[in-house]
């Protein structure tokens, strides 16, 4: 007569084997992490000598002019106030910017990382004009240097002028030179010397090719901007400041327009102080949100020392952002389904369980250890081949090949092919459950917890008539041909 542990001392292996499990999941999950960190490495590289995230900046015109501060000294003690001429700069905003984009994308390859590249056509018709009411900005038309006054136009990685730039204005082109871009893009682009007097209307005609990755955005400027671009990628992602008016996604590519007017922007039509570059999260292909810029203009009554010129407060540019995105992110997605291994584990093993239980199935807790190994493989096995074939074939391929390990092993386990047809179908389940929760992201939690709602409410039911502090002996062990019926008789007699 062979003693056997109380149910409730079977209960606790079980969860005492699946705790010991955390350990190898931590490290799947760093796994997942490491291949993303070099995923990532290898992009940069193939990028390195292409071009990476592009912001466009541009046209705006700068023009020098003088103006007087009052500036305090301390000479022996004392604090003596003096007036100074300096020279500052002058951003003048087009009133209105049209522009068009068309960006043709294209894979690169290392080694199994792959990286998608662009290049774009970027052309546009801009229109300038002085406010009516300069003065009131704290700046005169006499102390602007229009000798010296410039056409800026910014690409805030300089590696992707590749193709050489055009600037006109009022249909003369001008010769460019390299940098000076607009702060947006930190100074990175190029510019051309402006024969322009202030008077009337000037006209802005620009284009040049530009080479990048991952996304390419828009800062717009001044009175109303309008931003026009299509590619054949099926995969855009819309993002930034603003979002577009008019979009159309397919199969053959998408087009969008966007429309952003002065209002929105919150900028003057003239400042002395130039936007910084946007805030843009790479890691994501998303954009954190830009703070609105706070435009303030002082008279020269208020604000003196600054010579009544009109001041940029703070914040960085808003940008409209247009992402080339990869269908499926692997890593987002394995890393997700780490999360949820010990959905797996406990299911198994509380299958495990009732068949020793209730049905009379003896269940080691070493079996319970290398069950729970394989579960945690399919992980590691998902990871190996999604970066090699694929998401969706990586995952039948490991699902079929741990389903039918565990199968084979439950039959020896359970003394039994129809238990183990059983914890067969189960893992069947739950890895076609993982991948829609993996695929209705929204979904996941709902679905997630009535699922373990109705797993509570079977266990519940099937251990109804467990005594779980009881002992009993395996006289007479439930036949090896029993299967998932033999849950509902009654446990053995105590002993």
């Amino acid at each position: 007569m062979v003693r056997e542990r109380s149910p409730g001392i079977k209960l606790l292996f079980a969860v005492l084997v699946g705790a010991a499990l955390i350990i190898p999941l931590v490290f799947v999950y760093a796994l997942v992490w490491d291949r993303q960190g070099q995923s990532q490495t290898a992009q940069q590289s193939i990028t390195a000598g292409w071009g990476g995230p592009q912001v466009i900046a541009g046209p705006i015109v700068v023009v020098p002019f003088r103006t007087t501060e009052t500036q305090n000294e301390e000479v022996n003690g004392k604090v003596t106030t003096r007036t100074v001429e300096v020279e500052r700069l002058l951003y003048i905003s087009p009133v209105e910017n049209r522009a068009q984009t068309s960006v043709r994308p294209e894979e690169r390859r290392k080694s199994i990382y792959r990286s998608v590249l662009y290049e774009a056509q970027v052309s546009g018709a801009a229109k300038f004009e002085l406010p009516a009411d300069l003065p009131r900005f704290g700046v005169t038309r006499e102390r602007l240097l229009w000798d010296r006054a410039e056409l800026r136009m910014g690409a805030s990685d300089a590696r992707g002028l590749t193709k050489g730039g055009t600037l006109k204005a009022n249909g003369q082109s001008l010769p460019v030179q390299p940098g000076k871009g607009p702060g947006a893009t930190s100074g990175q682009g190029f510019f051309a010397f402006l024969p322009w007097n202030g008077e009337g209307v000037l006209s802005v005609d620009y284009a040049f090719g530009l080479r990048g990755s991952g996304s390419l955005s828009l800062v717009p400027r001044g009175g109303q901007t309008r931003w026009d671009v299509s590619s054949s990628w099926p995969n855009p992602s819309f993002s930034g400041a603003f979002l577009p008016e008019t979009r159309s996604v397919g199969g053959e590519g998408f087009k969008a327009g966007f429309t952003v007017d002065k209002l929105a922007l919150g900028q003057a039509p003239v400042a002395t102080e130039d936007p910084g570059p946007p805030m843009i999260d790479d890691g994501s292909g998303g954009y954190a949100p830009v703070m609105a810029q706070e435009v303030a203009m002082a008279s020269s009554a208020s604000n003196p020392a600054s010579g009544g010129a009109v001041e940029v407060i703070g914040g960085p540019a808003r940008a409209v952002t247009v992402g080339l995105i990869e269908p499926v992110n692997l890593y987002s997605k394995v890393d997700r389904a780490v999360k949820y291994g010990f959905l797996f584990i406990g299911f198994t093993f509380l299958a495990f369980l009732l068949f020793d239980i209730v049905g009379g199935a003896r269940v080691a807790a070493a079996e319970y250890l290398m069950t729970g190994a394989g579960l945690v493989l399919f992980f590691v096995l998902l990871l190996a081949f999604a970066e090699v074939i694929g998401f969706t074939v990586a995952y039948l391929v490991a699902s079929a090949a741990i389903i039918g390990l565990l199968t084979a092993y439950s039959a020896a386990v359970l003394k039994s092919w129809r238990r183990a047809r059983f914890i067969g179908a189960l893992l069947l389940g739950l890895y076609a459950l993982l991948y829609v929760l993996l695929s209705l992201e929204a979904w996941s939690l709902l679905i997630g917890s009535i699922l373990l709602f109705v797993a509570l409410a079977g266990v519940m039911y099937a251990t109804r008539n467990v005594e779980w502090s009881s002992i009993g002996r395996s006289g007479n062990p439930a036949e090896s041909g029993g299967g998932p019926a033999d849950a509902g008789s009654p446990p053995a007699a105590p002993a």
